[in-house]
């Protein structure tokens, strides 16, 4: 799922005052039902509409540590294999 920051919501509405909000998502590369939804939320709670507890990035955060260290331990995995591997043909070339 893709979060977007605050500020990046604020500047895509005020685009999408200038250019429209289908331009402005198009622009963007953000979908046109994401943009109308920040619109809408700036018209109900002004300054406050884009402003979260940070909970969802500290998450985003959280979990992309965790597959980043798993990805970690499996490519040491790997590499030990393959430093086995080298060791073994290396033993073998000498015979």
């Amino acid at each position: 799922m893709v979060t977007y920051e605050p500020g990046f919501k604020e500047e895509a509405v005020k685009l999408a005052a200038e250019v429209g909000a289908v331009k402005a998502a198009q622009d963007l590369g953000v979908p046109k039902n994401t943009l109308y939804t920040w619109i809408s939320r700036l018209k109900a709670h002004g300054e406050r509409a884009h402003t979260g507890s940070g909970k969802r990035r500290q998450q985003s955060a959280d979990d992309e540590n965790a597959k980043l260290r798993k990805r970690n331990k499996e490519l040491e995995h790997v590499n030990q294999i393959l430093k086995e591997a080298l060791s073994f043909f290396v033993v073998s070339q000498k015979k």
